[in-house]
Formats: structure tokens, C-alpha cells, sequence
């Protein structure tokens, strides 16, 4: 029986694991390649965050109608609280993400976001989430160190996106350590990741609204990309892609929750840590940046941070499995 419930959880977590490797893969490339000729990246996020919220919300009514049970709607009190600094730290995340796209290259990108892994370790600390152990700093620090060296004599450095990222990557810390309190919490009922992403969006569009005003609203009101379109065809292009990217974010983020509901924010941050990795090697492949041998030392030192930490996981994983008693070993619910 133990050893059942052990590949269960195994294949869960690889299946989790791919399903946001392909969103987060996807759509990284997919904004590169959009603000090349759309250079609106906050309206681009209000977008997306408005078809995250309509398709949540779709999905909770079939949910509603399939199981007949009522989906949970938070009261103004825990709404306010427990939401709204999740919901802020999110949108200025992935709002300045976006932004710094602008400015830098996917690799330089890609680098100073993996420094969003020391943040994570810091507030999963504060907020004892996680338990000290010195093998866990170990496990950052190579991550961090190799996929430095993997990138880095291959980015093109800009002060202005790199500040961004990095400010983006210190919220990210905040955002994930958050996110993994307001799931984790049962009393307040947003395990599923389609009542969070419901409860979460408003909030973000609020918060994200006013630096979209003040920093692109009265050059988007005047651009011939939507506002003041002369011809149809773009105007076409500019609403369907911008629809793709929604259908994109709604996958990543739907996959990112998933992940943090069944493991931790620490977890999804290091499963992203090997998809930065495989995002840097498809950008030198399709973009033709150059691999140095200092790169691929790089790549082996993160490999091994990856491998000591999924040891780590799995010894914790087999204590905590036989200190159950046999009557708890049953597969957690999909909190439908």
C-alpha cells in the first residue's frame, strides 16, 4: 500500500509538473514574440487577467452545475485581508514580468527571475512554511550559482529591465509564499485553483489598473493598433492574439495553483528553476544565442542542485509516508 501511494504521488507530480512546463514555456516565448509589434505589456496583463476572471468564473458555473454543490464566495473581511495582498503582489509580478520584456533579452529574463527562488526560501522561513535545514540553502545556492554561470556570458545587460525583473522576482517571493498560505488554509475553502484564480483576478485588475493608466493609457488611446485602428486586418491580428496570450495565462495560471495546492511554493519554484533552464536552451536553439563552456558547467552545477533537492523531497516524502497511519494513506481529493 505505501509503496502504491508512493508512485501515485510521484506520477501526480511529474503530471503537475508538465502540465505547467508547457504553459509557462509557451507563453514566456509567446509575449517575446507579441510586444515585438504590440508594445502595450500592462494593458497586454489587464487582458489577460480579465480572461482568466471570465473563464474561472465559466468554469466554477459547470463545476456548480456538474457536482451540484455551491462554489465558495468569501465574505468582505476575509476578501480584503487574506486576498487582497496575494492579489497585489500577483499583479505587479507578472505586470512588471511582462514589462521587462521590453527592455531585455529572454536569457537575461530568464536569469534574474531564478533569483525569485532565495525570496521564496526567505518568506516560506518567515512564515515557517518551510523547516530550516542547511542542505535547503545548499539546494538554492547551486540552482542560483549554476544558472548564473549558465547565462552568463550570454545576456545582453539593461539596467531598466533588469531592475523590473528583479523587483518582479522579490514580489514573486511574496506572491508564491502568500498564494501557498490562502490555499493551504481550509477554512477558507480556495484549495481549488479555479476559486482562487476567481477570488484572485479582480483585485489584480484593480491593483494594476492605475501604472497601465499612467504609463501606457494615453499612448494606447492614440495607437493604430486597437484604438484607432484604420484597417480591419490588424485590428483582427492585435484581438486575437491578445485572446491566445489569455488562453495561455489561464493555463499557466490554472497549473501554477494546481502545483502550489498539491506541493508548496518552494516546490514550484524549484520545478520552474529546470524550465528556465529548458527555456534558456530553446532560446539558443531558435534564437541562435551562443553556449560557452562556462554555460554548460553552469547547466551541470543546477543539475545538481535539481537532484539533490528531489533526494531531499523524496527522503521527506518516505519518512512522512511511513509515520502515517495506514488509515490516512488515502489520495488527496481534487478538491471539486
Amino acid at each position: 500500500m505505501a509503496h502504491l501511494q508512493s508512485i501515485y504521488r510521484g506520477l501526480r507530480l511529474i503530471g503537475l509538473v508538465l502540465f505547467y512546463y508547457i504553459f509557462s514555456i509557451g507563453i514566456t516565448f509567446y509575449n517575446k514574440w507579441l510586444m515585438t509589434d504590440f508594445r502595450y505589456p500592462l494593458f497586454m496583463t489587464l487582458v489577460h487577467i480579465t480572461i482568466i476572471f471570465s473563464l474561472s468564473a465559466a468554469t466554477r458555473r459547470i463545476l456548480h452545475s456538474w457536482t451540484g454543490k455551491p462554489r465558495i464566495i468569501l465574505n468582505w473581511a476575509d476578501y480584503l485581508q487574506r486576498v487582497a495582498p496575494t492579489a497585489l503582489a500577483t499583479a505587479l509580478d507578472i505586470g512588471l514580468s511582462n514589462w521587462s520584456l521590453l527592455f531585455i533579452t529572454i536569457s537575461l529574463y530568464t536569469m534574474t527571475k531564478t533569483s525569485a527562488v532565495l525570496f521564496i526560501l526567505f518568506f516560506s522561513l518567515a512564515f515557517k512554511l518551510e523547516e530550516p535545514n542547511p542542505l535547503l540553502i545548499i539546494v538554492v545556492l547551486l540552482i542560483s550559482g549554476g544558472l548564473f554561470m549558465f547565462t552568463f556570458e550570454s545576456t545582453q545587460f539593461n539596467l531598466e529591465g533588469f531592475v523590473m525583473v528583479l523587483l518582479a522576482s522579490f514580489l514573486g517571493g511574496i506572491r508564491w509564499t502568500l498564494t501557498q498560505v490562502l490555499m493551504q488554509k481550509a477554512e477558507l475553502g480556495l484549495q481549488n485553483p479555479v476559486d482562487a484564480l476567481y477570488h484572485i483576478q479582480p483585485l489584480m485588475f484593480i491593483g494594476l489598473f492605475p501604472l497601465f493608466q499612467y504609463n501606457e493609457g494615453l499612448r494606447l488611446s492614440t495607437s493604430d493598433k486597437l484604438f484607432r485602428v484604420t484597417e480591419l486586418s490588424p485590428f483582427l491580428h492585435s484581438v486575437l492574439a491578445l485572446f491566445s496570450g489569455g488562453l495561455l495565462a489561464f493555463g499557466l495560471s490554472f497549473s501554477e495553483f494546481l502545483l502550489v495546492s498539491y506541493t508548496s511554493s518552494l516546490t514550484l519554484s524549484i520545478a520552474g528553476i529546470f524550465k528556465e533552464v529548458s527555456t534558456l536552451l530553446l532560446a539558443a536553439f531558435l534564437m541562435g544565442d551562443k553556449v560557452s563552456p562556462l554555460n554548460w558547467l553552469g547547466f551541470a552545477v543546477c543539475l545538481c542542485g535539481i537532484s539533490l533537492h528531489v533526494g531531499l523531497k523524496a527522503c521527506k516524502s518516505k519518512k512522512r509516508l511511513y509515520d502515517t497511519p495506514k488509515n490516512e494513506l488515502l489520495p488527496q481529493s481534487n478538491h471539486l
